[in-house]
């Protein structure tokens, strides 16, 4: 199989979809690479450690899209690859069709593209194995670029996370107790926040409690419970996650003017239409606005920011797919693998991922309709 891997061209998204190591994997099982010129550079793999390994460098995004039959990215294609898009293509990247360009879910439509998503890849023990990691990084992040934007200077209220004896610690509410949450639970507390995180999931909740050593306030989530905590929080992280679908929106217009001037909300959900009704997709270039008084920073590629730990983290996970995928081919994998099933948003002119299609408005059909010609 042709595999191709173009240079991201989202707003400083410096992350690439495959490392050295994975072209060597693919190339040592009898597969073509085609990378783009400078793919790498901005997670510091320059071009010459790509064909070291014996992968092909390419000099327009045009010809690596043109020839290869699997385009492997970080982020979903937007408006100027769709024109790339080759009929039949298969891409293998985030997409959260849900909460994008509908324009891409026509597009790929249109082409028959098979369309393998990062984030709706699920093994049969509820896992979401490529979301992990990025998740892991942008839970992380929210704490941080939450604690600079409380800052004075970046339109805060002037509030430092950890305080300082004699004055209160910044007050941290993170909605949402997955991987996200978690991690921006273990930054915010290590700064001496005080944090409360809210989920629906008692016996997450209870994992919570125990993980954090009664160190973290952990809610049950209702209308009252969010409004009280949000209300009085310095710091609110949108950390809400339903697979494939539209995140819902747990922080209305009403309760965020009901904060106090100079808070901040970082909705790392956005990339799937946000938890919070005042987000909106922002990017590193202009990454914050106020509504109400309230800072809002909701970046959808945030771990771009940090390519040498989020490249890396994140081909660790996305490689053995791949090369499952190039060594028997999609159909073949697809049917051996549930969790690669899971993967499958578009196939063949269909939408083949059931709350894809419920968001947007499209029939649905199972992948193994999909597959067989149905």
């Amino acid at each position: 199989m042709i595999v191709g891997v173009p240079k991201e061209i989202k707003t400083r998204e410096y992350r690439v979809g495959m490392v050295p190591a994975g072209a060597a994997a693919l190339i040592a099982a009898g597969h073509t690479v085609l990378i783009e010129t400078n793919a790498g550079v901005g997670s510091g793999i320059p071009d010459s450690e790509y064909q070291r390994v014996g992968a092909q460098i390419i000099s327009t995004a045009d010809e690596v899209w043109k020839r290869s039959e699997m385009i492997i990215k970080v982020k979903e294609p937007i408006a100027p690859e769709y024109a790339r898009i080759q009929p039949g293509q298969i891409i293998y990247t985030y997409f959260h069709l849900a909460g994008v360009d509908p324009e891409l879910t026509k597009t790929l439509l249109q082409k028959k593209a098979a369309a393998v998503a990062y984030e709706t890849l699920q093994p049969d023990d509820g896992s979401l194995p490529l979301l992990k990691p990025m998740s892991e990084v942008a839970g992380k992040m929210a704490i941080q670029v939450g604690a600079k934007c409380l800052e004075r200077a970046h339109g805060g209220k002037g509030i430092l996370l950890g305080g300082v004896p004699g004055v209160r610690r910044g007050r941290v509410t993170v909605i949402g107790g997955g991987v996200v949450g978690l991690c921006a639970a273990k930054v915010a507390v290590g700064m001496g926040a005080e944090v409360t995180i809210i989920d629906v999931n008692m016996e997450r909740l209870t994992y919570l409690d125990d993980v954090f050593l009664g160190r973290v306030g952990v809610l049950a989530s209702d209308s009252e419970s969010i409004s009280r905590s949000v209300r009085e929080a310095d710091l609110v992280v949108g950390a809400v996650l339903i697979p494939g679908r539209k995140a819902p929106k747990l922080v209305s217009e009403a309760l965020i003017s009901e904060m106090s001037p100079g808070s901040v909300v970082v909705d790392v959900a956005v990339d799937q239409g946000g938890c919070i009704e005042t987000c909106k997709p922002t990017t590193h270039d202009n990454p914050t606005f106020e509504v109400h008084g309230v800072v809002h920073y909701c970046v959808a590629n945030m771990p771009g920011a940090v390519p040498q730990t989020s490249t890396y983290a994140l081909t660790n996970v996305t490689r053995p797919y791949s090369l499952r995928i190039a060594n028997v081919g999609l159909a073949a994998a697809v049917k051996e693998d549930r969790a690669l099933a899971r993967a499958m948003n578009t196939y063949n002119g269909h939408v083949t991922y059931e709350a894809v299609a419920k968001d947007m408005g499209y029939a649905y059909m199972p992948i193994a309709d999909a597959l067989a010609g149905k």
